[in-house]
């Protein structure tokens, strides 16, 4: 998990090979679906759907890599009790980096493979930096219980079906 740019992608792939683990990369799947556009309206639906993918993959017992944000603890808590309900160990991954590196990153990828990526301003990058909920200790390491469910929801299976729905509106 992490803010665009700070390597994720690039630990995916390389746990995809040490590992043979499948890797659901949701900006492949956006720019392979979306081309130039990135919608508001199709990212919860994709990242659901490879959920999806990866819950069924994880019950055939292979290993997956979910590659993406994963901004909000409530996803996090959310895969991480889905992942116990198939008796599958999760392992996460923060990345981080200074703001200068990001920048200095997304520069770079837009020069050198644009079609992988789309422009980010640097308000657009503050923004997200300052609406991420970082991960603690405890959490990473999974030592730290997993959270009930938010209000309204009795299971994270349901919240989780509520914040990453099966269809675009």
């Amino acid at each position: 998990m992490g803010l665009p740019c700070t390597g994720k992608t690039t630990a995916a792939r390389r746990i995809e090979v040490e590992h043979g683990a499948l890797r659901l990369t949701k900006d492949e799947w956006v720019k392979a679906l979306y081309g130039h556009e990135n919608p508001d309206s199709a990212q919860r639906v994709i990242e659901g759907r490879l959920i999806e993918i990866g819950l069924r993959s994880l019950e055939l017992g292979n290993n997956v890599v979910i590659d993406y944000g994963l901004w909000s603890r409530d996803e996090r808590s959310a895969l991480r009790q889905a992942a116990a309900d198939l008796g599958a160990r999760v392992e996460m991954l923060y990345f981080e980096l200074p703001a200068t590196e990001q920048r200095k990153r997304l520069d770079q990828r837009q020069a050198e493979a644009p079609h992988t990526t789309w422009p980010m301003s640097d308000e657009e990058l503050a923004e997200w930096s300052a609406s991420i909920e970082i991960p603690n200790p405890g959490e990473l390491d999974g030592t730290e219980p997993i959270d009930a469910p938010p209000p309204g929801f009795t299971t994270w299976d349901a919240w989780r079906t509520s914040h990453w729905p099966p269809t675009v509106s």
